[in-house]
């Protein structure tokens, strides 16, 4: 959490000018709302997906600071280049214990899911037209469970099951429709262990606590 903080607060300055939001200082986080997002998922092992997550607004722990914990879920089949390479893996196993012919094999499809609990730390800053910006990093932990009629049970299934720590880039635009009421988007880039992904968000925030100076609608 501590060099979360730290790795933000140095790459504040080169953000863009002084202004109300930049010139906050609250020590205290406290619940001012909470967020529902839909997502589409571009990664790398598996087929493109949706993903759906929630957003907590904690406020702001610094100067321009926002810290937002939140949780996502996405579910997905393995690509075919994917699920072949596990074919050929299991294939070459068997052969080599079995100093036999080398075994066809079908895994059939492969579903993987991932339920991810994240922190991420957000600077802040106004825009023209009421539009507050937003780009930060987060850490997440990520539990992952893979899933089929021909692994489970299987050692396949054990390499595919794991919590997995991850990060992330992002940054959006939100807007305020009304002083309880915002609506956002934003782009991410998250990394865990060799799967990686670009997620694309929109959500809708319902503020429960107060807006921070610089951030009302008609500021």
């Amino acid at each position: 959490m501590e060099g979360l903080v730290l790795v933000l607060l140095i790459i504040k300055p080169g953000l863009g000018g002084s202004q109300e939001l930049a010139d906050l200082d609250y020590d205290k986080l406290s619940f001012r709302g909470v967020g529902i997002e839909w997502g589409r998922l571009y990664p790398t092992r598996v087929d493109q997906a949706e993903s759906y997550g929630i957003r907590i607004d904690l406020g702001y722990l610094g100067p321009g600071l926002r810290i937002l914990p939140g949780v996502s879920y996405w579910t997905s089949p393995l690509t075919t280049r994917e699920i072949v390479r596990l074919e050929d893996r299991v294939a070459s196993l068997v052969q080599s214990q079995t100093d036999g012919d080398r075994p066809v094999v079908d895994l059939g499809m492969i579903e993987w899911r991932d339920i991810s609990f994240s922190l991420d730390g957000q600077v802040v800053w106004e825009v023209p037209l009421d539009f507050l910006t937003f780009a930060g990093l987060g850490v997440a932990a990520h539990v992952l469970n893979g899933e089929g009629a021909s692994i489970n049970g299987t050692f396949i299934e054990d390499l595919l099951d794991s919590v997995t720590a991850g990060f992330n880039l992002h940054a959006g635009l939100e807007y305020p429709v009304t002083n309880w009421f915002r609506i956002y988007g934003l782009g991410r880039y998250e990394v865990l262990g060799d799967l990686q992904y670009f997620n694309t968000r929109f959500g809708v925030q319902v503020m429960i606590g107060d807006n921070a100076p610089g951030e009302e609608r008609g500021r």
